[in-house]
């Protein structure tokens, strides 16, 4: 297995997995478990974003076709989603995993909705796994060179792509919508309507 591939696919399963981390935080509800989820998701998402730069850096800073160029060329498509990640999830995870905290002195705390909510925003979850998923063309590539490269390959893998972020973004965003309905508190009913239904 060539050198480039190896470092392709480490990082294709250090961001898959912390996506699949990050997917699964709005359905825990006790505390305690969603700081230890948390936790995991961002030592993962912080992994996936150093060994990016790193990789990237090595062949910006090589000259030639050499394995670091090949590996640093496949993650092109990732430089726009992981700074995102860099820029809004981690923060947010971090938040997250801080108001977590503060509710699992207790083995059995249940996780409110509002922190449920929290943890289902697109901006965690979305950007994790269209990173993850950016990756995958250049796994693709690196281990079977022909199969991107024949004519009429290149429109219907950009259209599933898109559509395929599209779907996980849709998905995002009716979980946190539906968590964040359940977490706004039901408003009582003015005393004046009350008074008027028992005149």
């Amino acid at each position: 297995m060539e050198i480039h591939l190896t470092v392709l696919l480490s990082l294709a399963a250090v961001w898959l997995v912390a996506g699949w981390l990050a997917d699964g935080l709005p359905r825990l509800d006790h505390a305690r478990a969603l700081r230890r989820r948390t936790g995991w998701a961002l030592a993962l998402t912080l992994t996936g974003l150093g060994l990016t730069a790193a990789v990237l850096g090595a062949g910006l800073s090589s000259a030639g076709a050499t394995p670091a160029d090949r590996a640093a060329a496949g993650l092109t498509l990732t430089v726009a989603p992981a700074l995102v990640v860099a820029a809004c999830t981690v923060r947010r995870v971090r938040r997250l995993r801080a108001g977590a905290g503060a509710l699992s002195s207790a083995p059995g705390t249940p996780a409110p909705h509002g922190l449920r909510a929290s943890a289902a925003h697109p901006l965690i979850g979305l950007p994790v796994q269209v990173t993850g998923l950016a990756i995958l063309p250049a796994v693709a590539a690196a281990s079977a060179p022909d199969l991107l490269s024949g004519p009429g390959v290149a429109g219907p893998a950009v259209t599933l792509g898109v559509l395929g972020v599209a779907a996980i973004g849709v998905r995002h965003a009716l979980r946190h919508s539906r968590l964040v309905e359940r977490a706004v508190p039901v408003r009582p009913a003015s005393p004046r309507a009350a008074r008027a239904l028992h005149v």
